[in-house]
């Protein structure tokens, strides 16, 4: 049977070689547990720090504001909850497009959802009206992991020192964090912690090349949390339990990869993408492209065939050897329309008529073409 052609490199990312060989010793050799005393331990435990040192690095950050998790939804879980537990009269305020992890977090506590425009991006604008007085955390994604826009991360930073300035002035001593989630934005944009104004930034291996149930949170060391795993107190006492340490060479290892090569990989995508596109409007002039079409992930190719059934259309192409998605790969058992795309105006029949192409390494432009002339035959 030949290998299916992936177009769902947002939801999942094969590991890297170069991954896979630099965890391959921690699993025998160097399974030390890194808290041991003895000189073996102590060694796992430097090759560890080293992996937080290289993390760090490239978000501009201290090692020991990295804590490594298992994957991006702990850390945003960390992010939100440990915010929030600590101002149970405090609020939170999200855009309307985030992933589930932040959502479903957010709306444990008083949470204030800021709109998107049509093309799936932040109204910042309507964000600095939901901020008020008791705002103690606001929580946007770098880069939309449905339609792939990305977000003004700079100007909402904007926002909130303004928001903090009129704090000091008035004697409101309440802290106001930013926090992002860049599970998607990791293998393509600019992570710098302190250029894009973050005070926690959510980073996921499983999204860049390297294992799955394998993260990091960046914490600035101004910001304080509240543990969620509690127990033996590794990762600064913020996430307790034996450290993963072959995850957390192979993360390190993967995002050094994809951020050494982001440019390059960035255009050879962009251009992948703009053929795509191009294919499959003059196949189907009706095909409507979601999201921004300059604010947007290389990777990512999110359309809406007016009529379709998607569901039907996936598991037309799956059987045909193409495999693509709907959405989040987190929610699509759930039936529902997407949140992401009723957040843009979109109306619920062309929600379930949409779908989404993510492209990635192996993402050939015969791959491309192929993919679309399977898409017409199924979607005429």
């Amino acid at each position: 049977m030949d290998e299916p052609l992936y177009f769902d490199y947002a939801a999942a990312t094969p590991m890297d070689p170069a991954v896979h060989e630099a965890m391959q010793p921690y699993f025998t050799k160097a399974f030390y547990n890194p808290s041991a005393t003895y000189m073996a331990a102590k060694q796992v435990h430097a090759g560890l720090e080293q992996a937080r040192a290289n993390v760090a690095h490239w978000l501009g950050a201290r090692p020991s504001e990295i804590v490594f998790t298992a994957g991006g939804t702990e850390a945003n879980n960390l992010a939100i909850h440990g915010v929030m537990q600590q101002f149970p009269d405090g609020n939170i305020v999200t855009s309307a497009i985030e992933h589930e992890s932040v959502l479903a977090a957010a709306q444990r506590y008083s949470c204030r959802e800021a709109g998107v425009t049509n093309a799936g991006i932040v109204d910042v604008q309507k964000l600095a009206t939901s901020i008020d007085d008791n705002t103690v955390l606001v929580s946007v994604m770098y880069a939309n992991n449905e339609v792939g826009t990305i977000q003004p991360l700079r100007q909402i930073a904007t926002v909130i020192a303004e928001h903090r300035r009129a704090r000091r002035a008035a004697g409101n001593s309440r802290p106001l964090y930013f926090h992002t989630d860049a599970a998607q934005a990791a293998a393509y944009l600019d992570l710098h912690a302190s250029r894009l104004g973050m005070d926690m930034m959510t980073i996921n291996a499983g999204k860049i090349y390297g294992p799955k149930q394998t993260g990091a949170l960046f914490v600035s060391s101004d910001v304080r949390l509240h543990a969620q795993v509690l127990g033996g107190g590794q990762e600064r006492g913020l996430r307790s339990g034996t450290e993963n340490v072959a995850g957390a060479i192979g993360f390190a290892t993967a995002l050094a990869l994809v951020q050494e090569r982001r440019h390059e990989e960035g255009k050879r995508l962009e251009a992948l993408q703009d053929l795509f596109i191009r294919l499959v409007t003059e196949a189907r002039p009706d095909t409507v492209v979601n999201g921004s079409g300059k604010l947007r992930l290389p990777n990512n190719v999110h359309i809406t065939l007016p009529g379709a059934d998607n569901e039907r259309l996936i598991f037309q192409l799956d059987e045909a050897g193409v495999l693509c998605a709907a959405g989040s790969a987190c929610s699509a058992d759930s039936g529902e329309p997407s949140h992401v795309l009723r957040a843009m105006g979109i109306a619920d029949d062309d929600t379930r008529a949409s779908l989404r192409f993510t492209m990635g390494r192996h993402t050939t432009e015969r791959q491309v073409r192929t993919a679309v002339e399977k898409l017409k035959h199924f979607a005429a």
